[in-house]
């Protein structure tokens, strides 16, 4: 690609890694741009957080498609992942150490795919304490990570396809659909107690948006050695 099509805009597809933010991916991809092309400045943003501790499809958009990223980010999702039961912590993932610990001798594969069928539809649900969701000019984690509690609202998000693909107590393995605004890691922890247990996340993988799939998508890495080779 030339420096004009990354200017017209371009849509790229990033397979994210662990531990990396999604702002710490833009700020990789738009740097190797700059330096490719000897540009002072040019657009680029993400259609979507991932949490570090998540991996997957990331949209970047580069130059006049960042224009569309409302578009992209209002798309369905699709993820994979780990909920690891027993346990809660206050982060809802591995971000935070366990709280709390509960039994699990009475779950079984009949009661596990029938919770499933609890979450699928139009749901409440309230985002993590641990989330970018800002109130009164603070992202909620910045509050949570000092110990300040606030009250959040539930938000009615939609769960098209919940199942369970693998168990291995006290693992359980997934795949949901969903729409914007979805926390996983809420559907776990209410996932836990809809189990009369507990639950978190402990691994997640966002595997499409919309029409675009990870299986096109490219490391960071990859990105910038075929960026050099051009």
């Amino acid at each position: 690609m030339t420096e004009e099509d990354f200017k017209n805009g371009q849509v790229l597809l990033i397979d994210k890694p662990l531990t990396w933010t999604s702002f710490q991916a833009v700020n990789k991809i738009r740097w190797h741009i700059k330096q490719r092309f000897n540009l002072k400045k040019i657009k680029v943003g993400h259609a979507g957080t991932l949490d570090p501790l998540a991996t997957g499809l990331l949209i970047i958009c580069t130059g006049k498609q960042t224009k569309e990223i409302n578009t992209y980010q209002g798309q369905i999702k699709e993820y994979t992942g780990t909920f690891t039961l027993g346990a809660t912590t206050p982060s809802y993932d591995l971000e935070t150490e366990v709280n709390e610990t509960f039994s699990i001798d009475h779950i079984t594969e009949d009661l596990l795919n029938q919770t499933t069928q609890k979450f699928i539809g139009d749901i409440d649900q309230k985002p993590p304490i641990f989330s970018a969701i800002k109130k009164d000019g603070k992202r909620l984690y910045e509050l949570a990570r000092k110990g300040e509690t606030t009250e959040i609202k539930s938000r009615t998000v939609t769960v098209s396809e919940f199942e369970i693909t693998k168990i291995a107590l006290p693992n359980v393995e997934f795949r949901v659909v969903c729409s914007k605004g979805t926390y996983i890691r809420s559907l776990a922890y209410d996932f836990g107690k809809a189990l009369d247990s507990g639950a978190h996340l402990s691994v997640l993988r966002r595997t499409k948006i919309g029409d675009f799939s990870v299986d096109n998508a490219e490391s960071i890495e990859g990105f910038i050695e075929n960026l050099k080779a051009e």
